[in-house]
């Protein structure tokens, strides 16, 4: 029996590693010893970073450094919002640096990061943490199916 190599539909379980440019560890499935899973082409990563993860089998270690655009993308100006103070609660309070969770009309919990507070104003950026970063990324295949 041969090893099945990552191909454009394969299923794929993996551990991964996200490293700062400057070297300092940003996220890693081995915290918590819960390795991601996706289906190759299902759109819940970039190309780029799939093409990346193409060829390679279960046991291989692979790292690779992905500009923003191929990561988590540009921090658009259109995910910062200013919020007044009376939204925020002593539950969650408006401080600068935290992050919380806001509810949207769906249900769903998007996190936003407090970037300042001026007076009755909060300003809140909804991009992902790592937006703009360029990333490495180290991963550990576990398996893949076809």
């Amino acid at each position: 029996m041969t090893d099945v190599v990552i191909g454009a539909q394969s299923e794929v379980v993996f551990h991964f590693s996200i490293k700062l440019s400057d070297g300092s560890a940003a996220d890693s499935s081995k915290v918590h010893n819960k390795p991601a899973k996706l289906v190759m082409g299902d759109g819940s990563l970039t190309a780029n970073f799939e093409k990346c993860l193409l060829g390679l089998k279960a046991g291989e270690n692979k790292s690779f450094e992905l500009a923003p655009e191929d990561a988590f993308g540009q921090p658009n100006p259109d995910n910062i919002y200013h919020l007044d103070r009376s939204k925020f609660g002593v539950d969650a309070p408006a401080q600068v640096g935290a992050i919380i969770a806001f509810t949207q009309q769906d249900g769903t919990e998007l996190p936003g990061l407090i970037r300042e507070v001026a007076g009755d104003s909060v300003t809140v950026d909804f991009n992902h943490p790592l937006a703009g970063q360029h990333l490495t990324f180290d991963v550990e295949i576990i398996s893949v199916a076809n």
